[in-house]
Parts: structure tokens; C-alpha cells; sequence
């Protein structure tokens, strides 16, 4: 099996070069080039994936199961590879990339599963009635079909997950939506070997080969082309808040606006509740700092925020964490934008009004160090930016005056991932007050955990009102993501003949 790097596009089966070039810049290694896409590029891809979707959006769902099933044998098939590259590009340790290609065919297993099962086509029948009065009914169906071709962007801090075939990848193919994918120029070896493995898929299975297309990173104007072209009906994105609401904008301003399906940014405050804090507050704070650096804190489930009652509780438990994020030695972030953009997250909390450093570190290039401010209730609801995201190791601290300032920060909080309460039997009251406000805040509720998991499932939601997403009523993990590249149409008196097999 052949794995040489190419450098080139893949659009509809050909790999593609183009006049311009970028070289990667790896955490260790020898820098590649690779093509830069251009709008024409981006026309060629809409268009092949719009002539797939003739066959593909009709294909059967045994079909597409089988084909998501191939594209995870072929992704474990090249998992050396991937492991190789994918290490020498973000500077994630093996272990990781291990395991974040094990989530990502699992996640591809995992829908062809649930569509052979077929309960998401939320499949329903009003038989008619014609001898109702005073008006008879007709006989009406429902079913869920897929919208067309869907882009997808490549996320900086998942090169396997969130990328090349994630989860919004599986989720449009699985419900019949070819994909065309803009990849990250953080990571453009690894999603070059993964779109390899879906060539093969779609070859393997006599797919249509506009089924799938890989744009490599380049300028702005791949990704504005990519989200206006008159092809593409949806978009899934994850990444920065100032990138996504741009894209989402041109999205709306289109003549036919097409939903963005933006995750682009959360602080996901923890609640220490009196009881909790008082039994096991250094239990928390240990817990805390291993979720804070986790992976460099480059997590957008990162839980930055941590708000509790002021105290000697709260001041032990400050001190706990302080002492457990000091050894933290200096890991690689995924690129040097994203470590410079941490040193400047880092440069607003310190010099915002009010904030005291507790632990101080020094990082530079590319690693990223922790560090850990304290503020007051008052302050934090005076200051807006300090719910702002930082993306990498910063823990803020906030010291409410009582249950009521605690209250009015929960209020305050921006649109989040996840929201999380550390309670225990006593704290119960406290915090039932608390689930109403948290509940319109997050799109999932933590209790006594760290939210740095996520889990890919039927129940989970990874979404939240703005800024978290763009779309409060959707996620971009578990099965209910396929729901994004579905609609509703009903069937009126239609002759069984003519019905699709899927409500026979």
C-alpha cells in the first residue's frame, strides 16, 4: 500500500496539484509543501459532489453503512501513518493520536449502526380519513431526507475527530450528503493519508467519486467560496469565534442562506457549591488543574472558569490548584498562532482590573505553560472579556460574595459548551436553583466531573446557545448530529410506487 505523500487536493477521485504551494510548519520534522485550493477548485469539488448526490442521497442505507464501516477499516488500515504524521505536525504525543483515531472510526461505526437501525428518520403516518367532517384527511407521511452537498471545515486541535473524516464527515455522509472539506493547513499530512482512506472507500464500494473531496488549506478566499457556493447547502465548523461568525455571516447574506454549524467558543464554568468545597475542595482543585492542561488546555470543552462563594474554603482550594498546575511542565501547542493567541488571552486577564496572578509561568514559540488568575464576583460581572475563551492552560478563579453574586454571574454567562456543578447531598437546594439558569446557558450539564471527555453517543450534546454555536438547537457529536443535513418532507395521497423505499 502506497503512502507517499501526494501535496495535491483530491476532488471527485483525481488528485489534484495547483500553481501555488504552502509549506507546513511540523512541531518537529521537515516542513512539506502542499497546493494551495482556489475558488475554482472549490467549483469543481460542488459540482461533482452535486452529480453524486443523485445517486448518493438515494442510496440505500445498508449502502452507506457499508461505506462508512470501509472508510474506518481503511483509516485503521493507515493508522501507522497517520500516528507518524499526525505527530510530527500538532506535536500531540502518540498516545493521543491513537486514540482520537479510534474515536473517529468508532464515531464512523457508529453511524452506520444507528442508520441501519432507522430511527432517524423519524418515519410517521396520518392515514387518511375521508369520511372525517367536515373535512375529510388525506393520507400523509413523513420522512427525513438529506439536504445535498454539505462543506466541512478541518479543526486546528482535532486533526483525526474533528477533521478530515469527523464528525460532521460521518454525520453528512451517513445521511446521504456528499462532503466537500476544507482541510486545516495545521495538520495537511494527516488529512492528505485520511482523505486516502476515503478514496479507497469510495473505490472499494463504486461510489460516485464526487462523493467526497479534500481542498487543502490556503487563502481566505477558499473558505468564503466554499460556504457561497450555490451547491452547498450546509456547513459544519469548528474553531475560532472571529473565523466562524465571519463564515457564518456570509452563509446568511447569501440568496438562498444555508445553516452554518458553528462550534466556536466556551469558557465552561464550574460552580463549587458550600458543601462540596468544604468536603473535598483539594480534591477538585487537583481534579481541575488535570482537565485545565490536559492536552495543553487545547480542549473546547477547556474548563476555564471556576466560581465559588468567597472564603478560607475558597482560598485553600486556590492554593490546592496552584500547587498541582506548578509542576506542569511546557507542552507544544498545535501551532504558533494558537501559542501566540494564548500569550495575548493571557496578556487581557492579567492586566484586566481587578485580577490577581496566582501562579505565573513563562512560555514562548510554541509551548504553553499554565497559569492561574483570581478575580471577585464584582469584578468579573463589571468586565465582560473575562468570559471570554482563552484556548490553552488559564485557570480564572471568581470569589462571589454570597449565593446571590454567584446567581448573577450564572445569569451573566455567555452562550456555553457545558456547564458544570461540584456538589454534594447538602448542596442539593443550591443547586436546583442554579439548573434553570445553567440549563439556558449549555448545551450539557456536568455534575462532579470535568467536562474534557466527550463522549460520542445517542444522548450526548456538544452545542450550546451563541457564541458556543450557531445553532443552539443542534451538536456536532453523537448520533442526533445527523439531523443537521436532514429534512422534513411530507408525502400527500402519494401512490406507494412512487414513495421512498425507506417509508415501505
Amino acid at each position: 500500500m502506497n503512502l507517499a505523500l501526494t501535496g495535491k487536493h483530491l476532488i471527485a477521485g483525481t488528485w489534484t496539484a495547483g500553481k501555488a504551494t504552502f509549506d507546513s510548519a511540523p512541531a518537529s520534522g521537515s516542513a512539506r509543501a502542499y497546493a494551495v485550493g482556489t475558488p475554482a477548485q472549490v467549483d469543481a469539488a460542488a459540482k461533482a459532489a452535486e452529480e453524486a448526490f443523485w445517486s448518493y442521497g438515494y442510496s440505500s442505507r445498508a449502502e452507506r453503512a457499508a461505506f462508512l464501516n470501509r472508510i474506518a477499516d481503511e483509516i485503521e488500515a493507515r493508522g501507522a501513518a497517520i500516528t507518524e504524521i499526525g505527530c510530527q505536525e500538532t506535536g500531540l504525543p502518540e498516545a493521543r493520536l491513537n486514540g482520537e483515531r479510534g474515536r473517529t472510526t468508532g464515531q464512523l461505526r457508529l453511524f452506520a449502526q444507528h442508520i441501519e437501525k432507522g430511527d432517524y428518520l423519524d418515519r410517521r403516518h396520518d392515514k387518511a380519513l375521508p369520511e372525517r367532517e367536515p373535512l375529510p384527511r388525506p393520507d400523509l407521511r413523513l420522512l427525513q431526507r438529506p439536504i445535498g452537498p454539505v462543506a466541512v471545515f478541518g479543526a486546528s486541535n482535532f486533526p483525526l475527530a474533528f477533521s478530515v473524516a469527523g464528525g460532521d464527515t460521518a454525520a453528512a455522509l451517513a445521511a446521504g450528503c456528499p462532503v466537500v472539506v476544507k482541510g486545516h493547513s495545521a495538520h495537511p499530512g494527516t488529512g492528505e493519508i485520511v482523505a486516502q482512506a476515503i478514496d479507497a472507500a469510495v473505490k472499494a464500494c463504486g461510489l460516485h467519486p464526487g462523493v467526497f473531496s479534500l481542498i487543502q488549506g490556503g487563502r481566505r478566499d477558499v473558505g468564503q467560496a466554499l460556504v457561497q457556493h450555490p451547491l452547498i447547502k450546509a456547513v459544519g465548523f469548528t474553531g475560532s469565534l472571529a473565523g466562524g461568525r465571519a463564515l457564518f455571516d456570509l452563509c446568511a447574506q447569501r440568496p438562498e442562506p444555508i445553516p452554518f454549524f458553528g462550534e466556536l467558543g466556551s469558557v465552561n464554568p464550574m460552580f463549587l457549591l458550600p458543601q462540596a468545597l468544604t468536603a473535598r475542595g483539594g480534591e477538585i482543585a487537583k481534579g481541575w488543574a488535570g482537565s485545565l492542561t490536559m492536552g495543553a488546555g487545547q480542549f473546547c470543552t477547556n474548563p476555564g472558569i471556576a466560581v465559588a462563594i468567597d472564603g478560607p474554603e475558597l482560598q485553600d482550594f486556590v492554593a490546592a490548584a496552584s500547587a498541582a498546575l506548578e509542576p506542569t511542565a511546557a507542552q507544544t501547542m498545535l501551532t504558533d498562532g494558537i501559542a501566540a493567541a494564548y500569550r495575548q488571552g493571557r496578556d487581557r486577564v492579567r492586566g484586566s482590573a481587578g485580577v490577581r496572578e496566582v501562579l505565573t509561568s513563562t512560555c514562548d514559540l510554541r509551548n504553553a505553560t499554565p497559569y492561574l488568575f483570581t478575580t471577585t464576583g464584582k469584578d468579573w460581572l463589571a468586565n465582560e472579556a473575562l468570559g471570554e475563551e482563552v484556548f490553552g492552560p488559564l485557570g480564572l478563579v471568581v470569589a462571589a460574595s454570597g449565593f446571590d453574586e454567584m446567581v448573577a454571574i450564572a445569569r451573566s454567562l455567555q452562550g456555553q459548551l457545558t456547564c458544570t456543578l461540584h456538589m454534594d447531598q447538602g448542596d442539593t437546594e443550591t443547586a436546583q436553583t442554579l439548573m434553570p439558569i445553567l440549563e439556558r446557558k449549555a448545551g450539557r450539564i456536568l455534575a462532579n466531573g470535568f467536562p474534557t471527555g466527550v463522549e460520542v453517543a445517542d444522548a450526548m450534546v456538544h452545542g450550546g446557545p451563541y457564541p458556543a454555536s450557531t445553532n443552539f438547537g443542534a451538536t456536532s457529536v453523537g448520533t442526533l448530529s445527523i439531523r443537521r443535513f436532514l429534512r422534513p418532507v411530507c408525502y400527500q395521497n402519494m401512490p406507494e410506487a412512487v414513495l421512498p423505499a425507506d417509508l415501505l
